[in-house]
């Protein structure tokens, strides 16, 4: 069962009504999450020593030796959904689960750091970087990304404390995944394009999306793909978030050496070393998005799909997506699912999460609504807590009451994770083993 606390949630349903509308959208953020499984996704495409896509296949079995790098949260389950579909000779995955496992001696499992990156992070690249060293022109690497990778997969061009306080300051600030990127591809010696430059062997990338929209160039920040963004661009959003003053001197150093054209930019469209690299997208928010569309309409619900690129302040966005509800033509027995990734720009010293976060901003507008409303981290972690988000309904506010707590006050603190524990109402998965952003579902 995904959620450790099921039982209690269902029961947390002042009403049978609810009681049923609670048990059927965790039943739907289960589909979800069985949707985008890492070894299901994988051996969905394989046959064999087979790759198998829309478009083309590609098989293995013409390679001198094929090997697995990755990193990310999807990894372990990537590399083991390869190894037992096809020979591989030697791989090596990063992942941030200390209870991952591949059961293949041929594979090297290191612990990283998420949400920012540690000495294992930067021993991964290392270890990685030293088979794709060893690796021929007649040899193939599949490179098995999912989200987490960027600051999984490490090797920084500045000490490694100062790239986790800048990459900290960032994330505080509310700025955008693609942003951080931006900043952190500028930093290393391997995102933004250039891990193509490590090896001779031809490079085919399979990757689960935790990005809106799927753009390579931002997931895991890019190792494989070119790069659009500049030094100029990090400087920016720096500027922007008026961190350049805060960040250490050794990270304006690097920055602006790289402005002046003093350190290589990250490779772009027209570099020839692309000519050997494929990219292909396995898994995404869509995929999660659809398989609880279908689990609402097998339970008879009158389901709508709002969006996959949901963005925007956390606590501002349960309450657009409850007007969004409440202004639909369906009115009875609906469910509403949407997906993407809000920001919460930290203000207080609460512990919480961006899931939490959306759910207790509108708290008070779905009471006395009959409504249902959770919000989902689909890999099991929000923010700094130990759950993976929460859920509400038309009496939770009035529960809160009962406790003396004030959704307004744990707003202003960032405190979400208090509130919802208080009341039971947390979501408790543990790490799930994938990555593809968050899912909101509404049940009316």
């Amino acid at each position: 069962m995904l959620f450790r606390n099921h039982h209690e949630l269902v029961l947390n349903g002042a009403t049978p009504i609810l009681q049923k509308k609670r048990q059927d959208l965790l039943e739907m953020l289960t589909a979800a999450i069985d949707a985008v499984q890492p070894y299901r996704v994988i051996t969905d495409i394989m046959n064999g020593s087979q790759l198998v896509f829309p478009s083309e296949a590609i098989d293995l079995s013409s390679f001198d030796h094929v090997y697995i790098v990755g990193f990310g949260k999807a990894s372990v389950g990537m590399a083991q959904a390869v190894c037992d579909t096809t020979k591989i000779s030697k791989g090596v995955i990063i992942t941030n689960d200390p209870h991952a496992k591949v059961t293949s001696s041929s594979i090297e499992v290191i612990i990283g750091g998420h949400p920012l990156p540690n000495e294992g992070s930067i021993h991964g690249a290392e270890r990685i970087l030293e088979l794709l060293h060893h690796c021929t022109e007649n040899d193939c690497v599949l490179v098995l990304i999912s989200g987490g990778g960027s600051s999984l997969f490490c090797k920084p061009r500045v000490p490694l404390p100062d790239l986790q306080s800048t990459i900290d300051l960032l994330i505080r600030s509310g700025a955008t995944i693609q942003e951080i990127n931006t900043v952190r591809k500028h930093l290393s010696f391997v995102k933004g394009g250039q891990l193509v430059y490590q090896t001779k062997a031809v490079i085919l990338s399979l990757i689960i999306s935790d990005v809106i929209h799927d753009p390579i160039t931002s997931i895991a920040s890019g190792p494989t793909t070119p790069d659009p963004t500049a030094y100029s661009d990090a400087v920016e959003i720096l500027e922007q978030y008026h961190l350049w003053a805060e960040i250490s001197p050794a990270v304006r150093t690097i920055l602006e050496k790289g402005q002046k054209g003093m350190i290589p930019e990250t490779l772009k469209e027209d570099d020839v070393a692309f000519e050997k690299v494929f990219n292909f997208i396995v898994a995404n928010n869509e995929t999660a998005c659809q398989a609880a569309l279908k689990k609402a309409m097998e339970l008879g619900y009158d389901a709508k799909l709002l969006t996959t690129s949901l963005t925007g302040e956390a606590k501002t966005l349960g309450r657009y997506l409850v007007d969004r509800a409440n202004n639909s033509l369906i009115k009875e027995h609906a469910a509403f699912i949407c997906g993407g990734e809000s920001t919460v720009t930290v203000q207080g010293p609460g512990v919480g999460g961006r899931n939490q976060e959306l759910v207790l901003g509108c708290v008070n507008d779905i009471a006395g609504s009959g409504m249902v409303l959770a919000s989902f981290a689909t890999d099991g972690i929000d923010g700094n807590s130990d759950v993976a988000g929460a859920i509400a309904d038309e009496y939770s506010w009035a529960r809160g009451q009962k406790k003396h707590l004030v959704p307004s006050r744990f707003l202003l603190d960032n405190n979400s994770y208090v509130f919802f524990q208080a009341l039971g109402d947390s979501l408790h998965t543990g790490p799930t083993g994938t990555n593809v952003m968050d899912v909101q579902i509404i049940l009316q």
